[in-house]
């Protein structure tokens, strides 16, 4: 909880109010003022209380009056200067119903003064006004020091304020619960700094202010710019009456409830209503009160100089209690509570506040030694209230369990509750153990010999001399052998290898076979037949299969085994792929039709006879086969002039007779001819050399062919000449 360091909290009171006036002249350091009234001796609660900087103004008479309920008989009034140095040249007084109970008008005092006073039996004065509850809600910037507020009527009295809220964090909100009177009234909150809660100037968060009402906003101070202060006038009305339970004789009692409304229905029924307890009443619905517990508080102070004024209130339904530390280094007092009533620990810190939660801190213990609380230093303020809920003094018992059966060995008479552990026969209830046994309810410790089964014959393989319990059947018979399963002689049924273990020594153990073993102990089906033949595989007879010879090798004869063949070998056994086919034709290379691929002469060469094949030339010769270039020569008539020319079977060329009639009288010779280019129309000379044109291709037989090659062919031109030509 957020710890409220400086308010005023004016109660409603019941008998009336007593007036006190405190009077205050300030020097020229207004703001390093302040003062608390106490309802003790100093260790009271706080009735009034100004912060540092809630005078401004320097050398000013200032007087605040508030009131005091008429059952308060003692008051504390302490001053305080935060430089240290009093107020210089300043004073002030205190007054109760006009009596002046604290004149300082030197103010010699330093950083504070104490005044303990007795309050004056004067008459009591009538509340002046009715007083109302209210809130006022402040949600602070960065600087929360320099805040402080108050609350007056119209005519300036003051009834609640606050201020300088130094050590509640940053942007914190706090709620200070007061009291007000009816009507108009002011709410005024300053700022020292002249900035009003405009913390985002400084590069921080803005803060607001209200004042509320039961569910009312009187006051909405958003505004954070309101600079030294603002003021906001407002109406104070009471809440509407609280409707309830009046009668603390039923379960729906509302102490707090004025008006009753019926709701009182179940009348409180005491017992004990903790289920988990003994006596547990179900019936019951309040805590049966019978007596008080002894709690035990302990006040610690690490410099043993004590809490410097400051002090712990245990506030409790039926009573209160306060300590203040003075010394030593522990304090240990004993309160009695009565339970299930909350119990509320107030803390207050004194002006060396800081000072205090470094140094002090307290214990509080229940009767069975449980630590409640536990606030050592150093602590974090706020530490106002803090609550916790006793559960003592009360009908229940707590259920003691145990064996409540009297015919039993564990039987005890002080327990309360059955848990079921009762027994009648200890013994050994372990069946791992000899001393097992199955009657025994409750083991005694008596399991001391280990169960270890196996066989216990020594002659048997598998002997266990640390077994103490038969198996039955377990035992194993000494079976000796080879105990190899790779071995010739392995005995799947030995358990003890002998070292009789023979070697698998696989092959053909048939005799009757080609591959017999004689040294073999395993036949691996390896075993072949005889198989008789010629077994040289260099011969012609050779058989891959035989693996006995029998002197029937043929060596190869290689060769031509073709009968129809030309070169046929009747003794060969082995085609050598050397077979020639019969070609007939003229085998003589001198002939005219000659055959290179002929291997067999039919007779049919022709003589080669060379000359002139042309029947119109002069030089014709009737047995030529083969014509010879050059060798035809032609006659012609004399032309003198133009005449028909005399062709030369070329598509070009004409040979004519030149016009000279001497040429014409005479035999022709070469001085008398001339060529006309009938392709370029020139007169060229001498007669150019014919060109031969292919008439056909023959083959060595007459037979007209196309070309084709590895064939010897004749080529027939159109000046009768025949080439023969054989193309690979």
């Amino acid at each position: 909880m957020k710890k409220l360091l400086l308010f005023l909290l004016l109660p409603l009171l019941t008998f009336g109010q007593k007036e006190v006036i405190i009077t205050i002249k300030t020097d020229v350091y207004p703001g390093e003022t302040k003062w608390v009234l106490y309802d003790s001796v100093y260790q009271g609660d706080t009735l009034a209380h100004v912060p540092y900087g809630y005078y401004t103004q320097n050398n000013t008479v200032n007087s605040d009056t508030v009131y005091i309920p008429d059952s308060i008989t003692n008051i504390s009034f302490v001053i305080f200067d935060s430089y240290g140095d009093g107020i210089t040249n300043g004073e002030y007084y205190v007054s109760i119903c006009g009596d002046t109970v604290v004149d300082y008008p030197t103010s010699t005092f330093t950083s504070g003064l104490i005044h303990n006073r007795v309050v004056p039996q004067c008459m009591p004065q009538p509340p002046p006004v009715q007083l109302v509850p209210a809130k006022v809600i402040i949600n602070l910037d960065q600087y929360q020091s320099e805040t402080s507020w108050d609350i007056k009527d119209t005519n300036g009295n003051v009834y609640a304020m606050g201020g300088n809220y130094n050590t509640q964090p940053d942007y914190s909100t706090i709620v200070i619960p007061v009291q007000i009177p009816k009507g108009n009234l002011i709410f005024t909150i300053y700022d020292t700094y002249g900035d009003g809660l405009n913390g985002s100037l400084w590069q921080g968060q803005d803060g607001s202010y209200f004042v509320k009402q039961c569910n009312d906003t009187l006051v909405y101070g958003t505004n954070p710019a309101f600079g030294n202060d603002t003021s906001h006038i407002f109406v104070s009305d009471s809440c509407p009456p609280i409707y309830g339970c009046t009668d603390d004789d039923y379960v729906e009692w509302n102490p707090f409830a004025d008006i009753d409304d019926g709701s009182c229905q179940t009348l409180k029924i005491f017992g004990c209503i903790d289920s988990t307890m003994y006596n547990y009443d179900s019936t019951a619905n309040t805590m049966e009160l019978i007596d008080t517990c002894e709690y035990t508080l302990i006040l610690h102070d690490l410099m043993g100089n004590g809490w410097v004024g400051s002090h712990l209130k245990v506030i409790h339904p039926d009573t209160s209690y306060q300590f203040t530390h003075t010394g030593g280094f522990i304090d240990e007092y004993q309160i009695g509570l009565t339970a299930p009533d909350p119990v509320t620990f107030r803390f207050h810190i004194s002006s060396q506040a800081s000072l205090t939660t470094i140094e002090c801190g307290f214990t509080f213990i229940n009767p069975e030694g449980d630590t409640l609380i536990s606030i050592m230093p150093p602590f974090i303020q706020p530490l106002l209230p803090y609550h916790i809920i006793t559960n003592c003094g009360n009908t229940c018992e707590e259920k003691l369990f145990g064996c409540t059966d009297s015919t039993a060995v564990n039987y005890t008479d002080s327990v309360n509750t059955d848990d079921g552990s009762c027994y009648y026969n200890p013994g050994c209830m372990n069946p791992l153990f000899l001393e097992y046994d199955s009657t025994a309810d409750y083991d005694n410790g008596s399991c001391e010999t280990l169960i270890v089964l196996g066989c216990m014959d020594s002659t048997a393989l598998n002997y266990n001399p640390n077994a103490n319990v038969e198996l039955p059947g377990s035992c194993i018979d000494i079976i000796y052998g080879c105990m190899n399963p790779l071995a010739f002689n392995y005995n799947p049924n030995a358990n003890v290898d002998d070292s009789t273990c023979i070697p698998l020594i696989y092959g053909c153990t048939d005799p009757t076979m080609f591959n017999y073993c004689d040294s073999c102990n395993t036949d691996d089906g390896s075993c072949e037949p005889f198989v008789y033949g010629c077994t040289d595989s260099t011969m012609f007879n050779f058989n891959p299969l035989a693996n006995a010879d029998n002197n029937s090798c043929v060596p190869y004869i290689i060769g031509c085994t073709d009968p129809t063949a030309l070169n046929y070998n009747p003794e060969a056994n082995t085609e050598d792929f050397s077979c020639i086919d019969y070609i007939y034709g003229c085998t003589d290379s001198t002939a005219l039709n000659y055959n290179p691929e002929a291997n067999t002469d039919n007779g049919s060469c022709i003589d080669v006879v060379e000359g002139c094949m042309d029947q119109d030339a002069h030089t014709y010769n009737e047995l030529a086969n083969v014509n010879i270039e050059d060798s035809c020569f032609y006659d012609a008539a004399c032309i003198t002039g133009p005449g028909e020319p005399y062709w030369l079977n070329d598509p070009c060329y004409a040979w004519v007779i030149d016009v000279d009639e001497y040429c014409c009288e005479n035999e022709w010779d070469n001085i008398c001819q001339l060529t006309y280019d009938y392709c370029e129309g020139t007169w060229t000379g001498p007669l150019p050399k014919r060109t031969k044109q292919l008439i056909m291709i023959v083959d060595i037989l007459g037979r007209p062919v196309v070309e084709n090659k590895n064939q010897l062919l004749f080529y027939i031109y159109d000046d009768g000449s025949v080439e023969k030509n054989l193309k690979q």
